[in-house]
């Protein structure tokens, strides 16, 4: 079967990439300039549930999310700017589940959550159960920059991002067909075990940049149908979100509550700092195995201090891409990238 992986650039690109139980190789990149990994949420499709039409839909949107990001990077700009940039054009996609074409909660409403962590000066900032703005990502930016706090939720930070006056959107901007439809066809099924099944949208991203600085961003709408209040592990430091200079930088996506109760993302930076594991070892070993054997499923991109980026997930698929001035490539399904690869 034909696997779908879009790769451009020069000969060398190295990468670390995996969905399922394959063994990845690690290589570092050639040389530390710069780097970048995205996400679009993952869960349990395969290749047989998207059309060609949509897998060409999703290649279009990472590759324009992964420009945006790059041509931050490339021009000597900020990682922490570059991950916003990123995360500020997924948000206006409806494809992912993230701002605009979100999912819907219980109650019938698109609400967000949010985070950012700067590994420079490992601070960060988050927000949850926001509305009516149009880029949750910047406003936990604001968090970041503009707070003594990290982590508003609710009204707290509708109030926050209104005394910032981030750009607002309405109802009719976050709404489309195709989200609705799957509220109302979770509605109909909430007796169902099945009825939270939709988990894949999240999106993320992850930079280093060339001042050898390390971000991370992730965005949400949540979980299709989640109960009123319920929050996941997107806007939670340590669990979806971490930037720590002296290791690494991650962003996860999947079933939420699994990822809080392993603090996934956090576990990754502890077991290289403290176990001195390698970026790919401490990843596969978090979501596997600490987040894995409870019966979590999802995955992390994530990139250390000198480079080397490891796309790690145990679902099915996870829509991710990467690049670096070595090359760039998009993956959806079950692919991996083992080692050195080389780009003809």
């Amino acid at each position: 079967m034909q696997k779908t992986i879009v790769l451009w650039g020069v000969t060398f690109l190295v990468i670390v990439i995996g969905c399922g139980p394959q063994v990845a190789k690690e290589t570092p990149l050639n040389s530390r300039d710069w780097a970048i990994a995205i996400h679009g949420g993952a869960g349990q499709f395969g290749e047989e549930d998207l059309s060609k039409e949509q897998q060409a839909a999703y290649t279009a949107s990472l590759q324009e999310a992964l420009a945006r990001g790059e041509n931050v990077l490339s021009e000597g700009g900020r990682s922490v700017d570059a991950v916003e940039v990123v995360i500020r054009m997924m948000e206006d996609d409806s494809l992912f589940n993230a701002g605009r074409g979100a999912v819907f909660t219980a109650d019938g409403i698109q609400e967000f959550d949010a985070s950012i962590a700067d590994g420079r000066t490992r601070n960060c900032g988050a927000v949850a159960g926001i509305r009516g703005f149009r880029h949750p990502i910047s406003v936990a930016r604001s968090v970041m920059d503009s707070s003594e706090h990290v982590f508003f939720s609710g009204h707290g930070a509708h109030e926050f991002a209104t005394s910032f006056a981030h750009e607002r959107a309405s109802d009719e901007w976050f709404f489309t067909t195709k989200a609705y439809n799957r509220y109302l066809r979770a509605k109909r099924r909430v007796a169902s075990e099945n009825a939270l099944e939709d988990k894949k949208g999240t999106v993320g991203c992850v930079a280093l940049d060339r001042n050898g600085n390390l971000a991370a961003g992730t965005s949400t709408g949540g979980m299709n149908y989640k109960k009123n209040g319920r929050i996941g592990d997107s806007p939670i430091i340590g669990a979806g979100t971490w930037a720590d200079n002296r290791t690494c930088a991650v962003s996860a996506t999947g079933w939420g509550e699994y990822f809080i109760r392993a603090g996934v993302a956090q576990d990754i930076h502890a077991r290289m700092l403290h176990g001195s594991e390698t970026l790919s070892d401490a990843a596969r070993s978090s979501v596997f195995h600490e987040m894995g054997d409870m019966g979590g499923d999802g995955g992390v991109v994530s990139i250390d201090a000198s480079g080397v980026i490891a796309l790690v997930c145990n679902s099915a698929g996870m829509f991710r891409a990467w690049s670096s001035p070595d090359g760039r490539g998009i993956a959806m399904f079950g692919e991996t990238l083992e080692g050195t690869v080389e780009v003809h």
